[in-house]
């Protein structure tokens, strides 16, 4: 394993960990606003939102990091 990944890899933990502790601390329940998806506001736990966020943000940063890299080729190999 290299030093990057395992760095990449508690750095991960730690914002999962920071993500878990506030929704166990945050229950009551706050209203959400998102007009583009929702016609009416959303009234859950603070922690079940804040987790909701925080997990779209990482499905998007991985499409992201998974790119489609299929297009590159090499100088030498062109036809």
């Amino acid at each position: 394993m290299s030093f990057k990944l395992l760095i990449r890899t508690l750095a991960f933990l730690a914002i999962v960990f920071v993500v878990l502790y506030v929704g166990m601390n945050n229950q009551q329940p706050v209203k959400f606003s998102f007009p583009i998806a929702f016609d009416k506001s959303v009234e859950k736990p603070a922690g079940d939102i804040y987790f909701a966020i925080f997990a779209a943000g990482v499905f998007g940063g991985v499409l992201l990091a998974a790119g489609g890299g299929g297009g590159k080729r090499s100088a030498g190999k062109e036809k």
